[in-house]
């Protein structure tokens, strides 16, 4: 699952959280008790894979105890390679809480409860919620705005068992490509692009030489068995369009194209200095929600 926690935002960090514009173009207009349904459809390619997954999850708007709305999820019906996937009681119960208010701070939940089918769906639905939660905080108000966002900040994912070291950093470019008042939808297209110092931990000299065209803003090192490691590193980016309600600011639907330039040694120490041969390859990722 590396690649489905690299692509996430995590936290949004004090740096994106500066500006609190309610832009009347993004801002989410809640009711409490409002239903959300959305089908999750995603491919994944990496070396020697593909996988293809279906997955619902229906929300409901909630009022928090300081008055901030959210959407609560429950997931089901999950389908991977068109086989339906029995999900434990722990998954069937467990509810993801979302919101596009700017007073609502996004988190990881604790992934440890869910089927390891649910974890890319529930991050990735992060993402998107994450994406529109920063957008509304800049100056986006008609066609054509653009602002670029510096962040760098690494994000991590490691769980110190596995993944011993997982980080990308992201900086993120925002266009509101387009607002359709005959339709009633605003288009926002927001791309996460390598920094131009990436604050990522590199534990091994051989991890600082790009392997693209820009520097490394992703790395993994997770434990392959107990005398070896899989050491990785590379260029991470990633494509979100997103439908908004012109009016609600209800998501309507939105896809992620991720792409990740890796670059992979099997090393026999954790310092990563005693290694085999490279090996390169790309990971690629589309995810549909409506």
């Amino acid at each position: 699952m590396k690649h489905l926690i690299a692509a996430l935002l995590l936290l949004l960090f004090p740096s994106l959280l500066r500006a609190q514009t309610d832009t009347t173009t993004l801002f989410r207009r809640y009711a409490a008790g409002e239903q959300i349904v959305y089908r999750m459809s995603a491919t994944n390619q990496e070396r020697g894979s593909v996988t293809h997954y279906q997955v619902r999850a229906d929300g409901v708007v909630r009022r928090d105890t300081d008055g901030t709305m959210y959407e609560e999820f429950a997931w089901s019906d999950l389908r991977v390679n068109d086989v339906r996937i029995p999900l434990p009681a722990r998954s069937r119960e467990f509810r993801e809480r979302l919101s596009h208010s700017p007073a609502f701070r996004l988190a990881i939940p604790d992934l440890s409860r869910l089927h390891p089918g649910l974890i890319g769906p529930v991050v990735d639905l992060l993402t998107f919620y994450a994406d529109v939660q920063i957008a509304i905080r800049q100056p986006l108000h008609q066609s054509g705005d653009h602002v670029y966002v510096n962040d760098g900040n690494p994000n991590s994912w490691a769980d110190g068992k596995r993944v011993l070291t997982g980080e990308d950093a992201i900086d993120f470019d925002m266009t509101l490509a387009d607002v359709n008042p005959a339709d009633s939808v605003v288009t926002l297209i927001v791309r996460h692009v390598p920094p131009a110092h990436p604050a990522i931990a590199l534990r091994a000299p051989w991890m600082s030489a790009p392997v693209a065209e820009t520097p490394n803003n992703w790395v993994q090192v997770a434990r392959a068995d107990t005398a070896s490691y899989v050491a990785s590193v590379g260029r991470e980016t990633f494509e979100a369009t997103i439908r908004l309600r012109l009016g609600s600011g209800r998501l309507l639907s939105a896809t992620l194209d991720n792409t990740v330039q890796v670059l992979e040694r099997i090393c026999s120490d954790s310092l990563l200095t005693d290694c085999g041969s490279p090996r390169r390859y790309t990971i690629r990722r589309r995810i549909e929600i409506e």
